[in-house]
């Protein structure tokens, strides 16, 4: 399987929106307070038009099958942004796709001179929080920013 990890299209917005709403369904994750229902869901594109921002994705055979980005969230100190965006279809996952777009966040992340990555989760991503603990993110014991999620209960820091 060829991957391919390039900057968000345009062409992206539908698929994407569609395979992060298909995660959360497979998880039966929450939809209200979370991604699912955010309106900027349905144009990323456009949402990593702004500033200091980036959205990785990774695709096979022209096909989008994972994203994971930064994002300089309201209410973030200036020198901490946010992890964002950070999904996977099913049949990608496993197989250290994940970990390459996560590698590509973070080294945006210090190319933007940002400091610190925040990020935040729920419990039935279990297996995306192990993997950021494997990295180095921190719990927290609240929620940092503004990013409008609120059923999100999982905070965490990583000092880069």
């Amino acid at each position: 399987m060829k991957v391919t990890i390039r900057q968000i299209e345009q062409k992206d917005n539908a698929s994407l929106a569609n395979m992060i709403r298909t995660v959360f369904e497979q998880h039966n994750a929450p939809k209200e307070g979370t991604v699912y229902t955010d309106p900027t869901t349905n144009n990323l594109y456009e949402l990593f038009r702004t500033p200091k921002s980036i959205l990785w994705v990774a695709e096979v055979n022209s096909k989008a099958i994972g994203c994971c980005g930064i994002y300089p969230t309201i209410g973030l100190e200036k020198d901490c942004v946010e992890l964002v965006k950070f999904y996977l279809s099913e049949d990608a996952r496993g197989k250290g796709i994940g970990k390459q777009l996560m590698q590509k966040s973070v080294e945006s992340a210090k190319e933007l001179g940002y400091n610190q990555i925040y990020l935040e989760s729920l419990p039935v991503f279990s297996k995306a929080v192990g993997m950021y603990e494997k990295l180095g993110f921190e719990r927290l014991v609240k929620p940092l920013g503004e990013s409008g999620h609120t059923t999100c209960n999982i905070w965490m820091l990583k000092e880069i």
